[in-house]
């Protein structure tokens, strides 16, 4: 059986990595068919399972490299009772392919773990609606009745903590926060912000997470930026140099392109940027907030960019 991570990187100075963007690596570089950007349902498979298997063992090498954490993000995203209801799967099987997905998580551990000491599993929630327009909100209330369906499967598994990944507004991540904890799970909320910095909805960084801190009794354990490029958030950071939520945010999932999310919806190419200017910019940002330690990708990022970062911050 395998036991749950004694270190996670709330606890520790040490430097973990992830993944990149999954979903963009697979539709773009590798030519899969994601209907609704639904990685999970590549699960369904041998073929698609191995092709997920495969690219988290790119990632898990970068780690054993360096001598970082890694950070195991299930490919479950979108494997909620609304996407799984769109994309054609039964109720039940919410069930079944979540538990796939820790499984396939558990099985890479296990191949890595005398390579990677320290591998947190953490079972991936994605928001309701789209990850860039908040489009209709829920309350606290019902956001925590939603997510729980997914979590309630998490907490039967191995997982060490609970990722809320894309989120654009503050009352589902609090919802999502207080299913986490109904089942003593820890959670990690990651915020989806605009080229100004700020939530899809024009809150400030600082409200959304001083408001999600405030109404939780178990407040995520701490936050992350994801699906921007650095430059569209850095200054947001700056002005809050001094502030106790800028030390609550601990990871960056940034996007490889600069461009608006917008423009990227409307891409038919794949803006990879430049990984080795995307990881100096990981640079400086570490080194004007020093409890940053947790470094992925997310839209347009592969394993090129995540190798940049890491050889940029042990040089560092």
């Amino acid at each position: 059986m395998t036991l749950r991570a004694k270190v996670l990187p709330n606890t520790s100075a040490k430097l973990f990595l992830t993944d990149g963007g999954l979903e963009t690596t697979l539709v773009f570089l590798e030519g899969y068919d994601l209907p609704h950007f639904a990685a999970f349902d590549l699960l369904k498979d041998e073929e698609g399972f191995e092709a997920i298997r495969n690219y988290y063992r790119r990632y898990l090498a970068i780690a054993r490299d360096y001598g970082a954490g890694f950070i195991l993000e299930s490919p479950t995203w979108r494997a909620s009772p609304d996407w799984i209801k769109k994309l054609g799967y039964p109720e039940a099987d919410l069930f079944t392919l979540n538990k796939r997905a820790i499984q396939l998580l558990v099985e890479l551990k296990e191949e890595y773990e005398n390579f990677v000491p320290d591998i947190v599993l953490s079972g991936c929630v994605g928001p309701r609606g789209d990850g860039y327009i908040p489009g209709t909100s829920m309350t606290a209330d019902e956001a925590q009745e939603y997510h729980s369906a997914q979590i309630n499967v998490f907490s039967e598994t191995a997982v060490d903590m609970i990722s809320a990944i894309t989120m654009n507004y503050a009352e589902e991540a609090i919802g999502i926060a207080r299913a986490a904890a109904a089942h003593d799970l820890p959670v990690v909320i990651s915020f989806t912000v605009e080229t100004n910095g700020r939530l899809p909805t024009g809150m400030r960084l600082k409200e959304a997470i001083e408001l999600v801190d405030k109404n939780t009794l178990q407040p995520p354990i701490y936050y992350m930026l994801n699906c921007a490029h650095p430059s569209h958030f850095s200054e947001e950071l700056k002005t809050g140099k001094n502030e106790h939520w800028v030390n609550r945010i601990r990871g960056l999932r940034a996007n490889a392109s600069c461009k608006s999310h917008a423009e990227l919806d409307e891409a038919t190419a794949l803006d990879r940027g430049n990984p080795e200017e995307f990881a100096g910019e990981h640079r400086r940002l570490r080194e004007a907030f020093q409890q940053l330690n947790v470094f992925g990708g997310c839209c347009g990022t592969d394993e090129e960019h995540v190798l940049a970062i890491a050889k940029e911050l042990s040089n560092a």
